[in-house]
């Protein structure tokens, strides 16, 4: 007979890890550790864990189940690569492939190469593919936990979560977006009550009333997780990803943001569906209903509290917990004079809505005009169906497709309470055009909807306005800033710490200085020159033209991209001897005499427009030409360094490609090379691979092709926490690349990337001030030097260099002598406290910052110095 403390639990607990808490060895053993604290699956207790695919993995597996929707991916490539991938994560952690792992893939492999075979899949084999991801992880990750002496059963997801009828009509939405019931089930907790150990199962994935598969959408794993807690009765649930909780803004964009304690279920749903990551709405939504305490917790700090989710507030009076906001949104206004005091309008334009499928979000209305807004995350939101939605509303108003917004979103309880503490705040939405102003009902959130490049700077203003010094320690934990430093995993020694020393003496006498590290030049373009799938870097010399930085990268092997006339003389006065096929010369809107110019020098020239080669096409008879291509979308860190896409102003699209085609064919004129250049601080790995792919497709009306010329856009790290990217991963994607046109050459021109963190921006300080609550620190220069915070709201990590080592519990602003009121450096940042004299050193300013500096107030930017 069995243990009756066995047949009766003492506790039940889920505990669901994200695709970044399983991606490898050091992952697995956190887990493990994890699993040990609980009770490693003997006794009493119950556990069961729900995991994610490996990170990236998913969006993969969306290549192969709709190729036809990612025209510029190689299903072949994709999968091979998905293959490889898991077969490499299964010898890290176990020294081999399981055989069941073998069979999941070789089964991955012939439906993927159905579907390329076929063209399209039906949304019940997407599905199907969609699901392999966590079939395959789990897999391995059951089998390493086993090894490791715990008692571990995998569990098949389809056993125990089945999708119930959510109403849609659209076979789509039922197998790709499908929803459970998360009621208890007494065959599910008597099938988890009699587990020996601990069960693992998939995130994700149920099957249908059929028994096929389906899966739950984005952010399915969390909600499996909440939907299996409820089937169990479970006593809590656990969400482990790489952040402690929910903050008070996205920490990764606003280190200052603030970890916040205990939150009630609706002000943790109202966070997760304007704009937080770190937990699905619909998981909320399944565990409230259960009243199962939710625990938000990051396997990089195990031992911390985390975030605490509960059926109602810890304190009921009037609180602002959080600035939140989202991208992709979509509005659509619906305007009409005939709907004034007319019975029916609204029922007849959600009646639209519902029978495409579409959830609405937010709504407003006046006397003449209805809008709502579309949230891309929850809604399959193809141009299709927002065309057949728009066709059919402007049989009865006037339809206009807003597109694309950000919501941005005050949230937290009983706002209306706290209007009167917003209206300072509201003063930033004055230069900002507002579509959309929306105060919730249930009087937890206050939203408006701007352009989307507006969101994140909104974002910044509000939070920094509102929450980044609130006065209870009791609903808000440290902000994210202080998180990272304190944890050294997060961030490595870099050259200035070691440097320290000398980096003071340099400024004996100074007031402000760049100085430049040479070795970190050499080692980037080294590092990128080693890459097996590139074949010329290119130093992109407008992020700095200092002349020893320039030289520094010839030394490592690079050559020069210029864009403009001046840059293209100062490398040739410079560098007389340098071989004129190493200087690429990518102008925009420049004029005739420049281009004359540089084809005269012999340099490589770049077509970047169609109005050259139809006003000048004497100039390009016979030569050997580059092309910059627009792909149709940008990438990057800002909207202001996102060069791609119908906003930006560089590139030629391929709607005019034909005519370029015929008028450099009336010149005798030969495109040797393709180019892109989709943005700065792209954090894709396999951006550099797709845009190769999508140039080789390119390629194929322009027989003289030699070169790919990739760009630049690499990321550094810029905020606390944030990691460098994987240049392997980026460089076997280009490799693959090369492999399916041997010949080819493959160039990057990267330009922050190199020099970015060789420089820092040393500044003395002037003084200091207090204004309530807010403290400032004023150095001897500011925007005249780095005009990068100012112009774009960029992050620049600052300490106090003289007190490198001193703990940092003063938050303040930093700010320059410049006269105008953005001439701040950094606000709210964590320093030691700081005096007159002092030398604060603002990190990653080598690129894009003595270049763009000006002498505005008559003050002369900081001069540069140089160090091997």
């Amino acid at each position: 007979m069995n243990d009756p403390a066995i047949d009766s639990p003492t506790s039940r607990t889920v505990l669901k890890f994200g695709g970044t808490s399983v991606a490898d060895l050091d992952s697995w053993r956190t887990i493990a550790d994890i699993l040990r604290r609980h009770g490693g699956g003997g006794g009493a207790d119950r556990l069961l864990v729900v995991h994610s695919a490996l990170p990236g993995v998913t969006d993969a597996l969306e290549v192969l189940a709709d190729p036809g929707g990612h025209p510029r991916e190689d299903p072949r490539a994709t999968a091979e690569a998905l293959l490889e991938r898991h077969r490499a994560f299964g010898r890290e952690l176990l020294g081999r492939v399981p055989d069941e792992v073998e069979g999941e893939l070789e089964e991955l492999r012939r439906l993927a190469e159905g579907v390329r075979l076929v063209g399209e899949a039906t949304p019940r084999t997407r599905a199907r593919i969609l699901s392999f991801g966590e079939r395959i992880a789990t897999r391995i990750g059951a089998a390493f936990l086993r090894a490791e002496g715990l008692p571990v059963e995998w569990l098949d997801a389809h056993e125990l979560l089945e999708a119930m009828d959510n109403g849609s009509r659209d076979a789509a939405t039922r197998w790709l977006s499908a929803q459970c019931d998360p009621s208890l089930d007494s065959e599910v907790r008597a099938r988890l009550d009699a587990l020996p150990g601990i069960g693992l199962t998939q995130g994700f994935t149920a099957r249908s009333r059929e028994g096929d598969t389906v899966v739950l959408g984005r952010g399915g794993s969390d909600t499996s997780a909440a939907y299996l807690a409820g089937r169990w009765g479970a006593d809590r649930l656990e969400i482990w990803s790489d952040v402690p909780g929910m903050f008070s803004a996205d920490p990764r964009r606003i280190p200052t943001a603030r970890l916040l304690r205990t939150l009630s279920y609706g002000e943790a749903q109202e966070i997760a569906t304007t704009g937080s990551r770190v937990v699905h709405p619909r998981c909320i939504r399944a565990v409230r209903e259960r009243e199962i305490p939710l625990f938000l917790k990051s396997t990089r700090l195990p031992e911390m509290e985390g975030t605490q989710i509960v059926p109602r507030p810890a304190d009921g009076s009037p609180s602002l917990k959080a600035i939140s906001w989202k991208s992709g949104v979509i509005l659509v206004s619906m305007e009409t004079l005939g709907m004034w005091q007319e019975v029916g309008f609204l029922a007849r334009a959600f009646e639209v809505f519902r029978a495409a499928d579409l959830s609405v979000d937010l709504v407003s209305t006046s006397e003449t005009n209805v809008t709502v807004s579309l949230d891309a995350d929850a809604n399959l939101l193809q141009d299709a169906r927002l065309e057949e939605v728009a066709e059919r509303l402007g049989k009865f108003c006037r339809v206009e497709i807003i597109r694309p917004c950000a919501a941005v979103s005050l949230v937290g309880n009983r706002i209306r309470a706290l209007l009167h503490r917003l209206a300072p705040a509201l003063e930033v939405f004055e230069e900002h055009r507002i579509h959309m102003l929306s105060q919730a009902a249930n009087d937890l959130n206050f939203t408006v909807v701007v352009d989307e490049e507006e969101g994140e700077r909104l974002a910044r203003q509000l939070h920094r306005t509102l929450v980044s010094q609130p006065a209870s320690p009791r609903l808000f934990g440290p902000s994210w800033e202080e998180l990272v430093t304190d944890d050294p995993a997060e961030r490595t020694q870099t050259w200035w710490e070691d440097s320290r020393e000398r980096l003071l003496e340099l400024m004996d006498g100074e007031d402000a200085a760049y100085v430049y590290h040479l070795d970190t030049v050499r080692h980037r373009v080294k590092a990128l020159r080693e890459l097996a799938g590139v074949d010329r870097v290119l130093f992109a010399m407008k992020a700095n033209f200092n002349p020893e930085v320039l030289g520094a990268a010839l030394e490592a092997g690079a050559g020069f991209e210029c864009v403009s006339r001046g840059e293209v003389e100062a490398v040739l006065d410079l560098f007389p001897e340098l071989a004129r096929e190493r200087i690429l010369f990518t102008p925009n809107f420049a004029p005739r005499e420049e281009y004359q110019y540089a084809l005269e020098q012999g340099v490589r020239v770049t077509l970047d427009a169609l109005h050259p080669i139809q006003h000048w096409p004497e100039l390009f008879r016979d030569r050997e030409l580059f092309v910059r291509v627009d792909p149709g979308e940008g990438a990057g860190h800002h909207e202001k360094v996102s060069t791609a896409g119908w906003r930006s102003k560089f590139g030629i699209p391929p709607s005019e490609m034909d005519e370029l085609e015929t008028r450099l064919g009336a010149v005798g004129a030969k495109v040797v090379g393709l180019h892109v250049h989709a943005g700065s601080g792209v954090p894709s790995q396999d951006h550099w691979a797709r845009t190769g792919r999508f140039l080789l497709a390119m390629a194929e009306r322009f027989p003289d092709v030699q070169v790919l010329d990739l760009g630049g856009g690499l990321p550094i790290p810029q905020r606390p926490g944030e990691v460098p990217i994987d240049l392997s991963a980026v460089g076997a994607g280009l490799e693959e690349l090369r492999a399916a046109r041997p010949g080819i050459e493959i160039w990057l021109e990267p330009g922050r990337f190199v020099v970015g963190e060789a420089g820092v921006l040393l500044a003395r300080v002037t003084q200091t001030k207090g204004k309530g609550e807010a403290r400032y620190v004023g150095v001897a220069t500011g925007m005249n030097s780095l005009i990068r915070p100012t112009l774009y709201g960029a992050f620049h990590e600052i300490v106090n260099l003289t007190r490198l080592h001193e703990p940092r519990t003063e938050r303040v602003q930093v700010v320059g002598p410049i006269c105008e009121t953005g001439d701040r450096l950094g606000m709210d940042r964590l320093l030691p406290p700081t005096g007159e004299g002092d030398v604060l050193l603002i990190a990653t300013a080598g690129a894009y910052g003595r270049a763009m500096a000006s002498s505005y107030n008559l003050r002369p930017p900081a001069r540069e110095i140089v160090i091997p």
